[in-house]
């Protein structure tokens, strides 16, 4: 056998482990696929009892959400009804604004007694006093 035989052989030994390499990559490549096609089905039959779940929840929770939006409809329409009866009628009437600024200033006097300071007097007794008379003197005036 000359050199070129011996090119040959070896040649066709290194075909022969490098077709061996890729055959076997092949074979590794498949079980991965597999596996993987396994794995994507597990997935899947997992998945969809969640998504089913959670679609029945969020029906459940948007249940009781409608009803407070109903709810909240309700009282922001009685809030602006009574805000535009109690506006309209202290509108018409002077008199109604004068009397809830003498309740107001009857109120704050009242609050100010409450408080003491050690000797047993009104620390705020005149202070108050001199803005409720200038509070319904305001009023008088208008």
């Amino acid at each position: 056998m000359g050199p070129g035989g011996i090119a040959t052989i070896i040649a066709a030994a290194a075909l022969a482990v490098i077709a061996i390499a890729i055959a076997y990559a092949v074979i590794r490549l498949g079980r991965v696929i597999d596996e993987v096609g396994v794995a994507v089905k597990s997935i899947t039959e997992e998945t969809t009892p969640l998504l089913e779940e959670v679609t029945t929840t969020v029906k459940l929770v948007n249940g009781p959400l409608h009803s407070i939006n109903r709810v909240t409809k309700s009282v922001e329409e009685i809030s602006s009804k009574i805000s535009a009866t109690t506006s309209t009628f202290l509108d018409k009437n002077e008199l109604a604004m004068k009397v809830a600024g003498g309740l107001l200033t009857a109120a704050q006097l009242r609050k100010g007694k409450g408080k003491t300071k050690g000797n047993g007097k009104s620390k705020s007794k005149g202070k108050s006093s001199k803005k409720a008379k200038s509070f319904v003197d305001d009023e008088e005036s208008e």
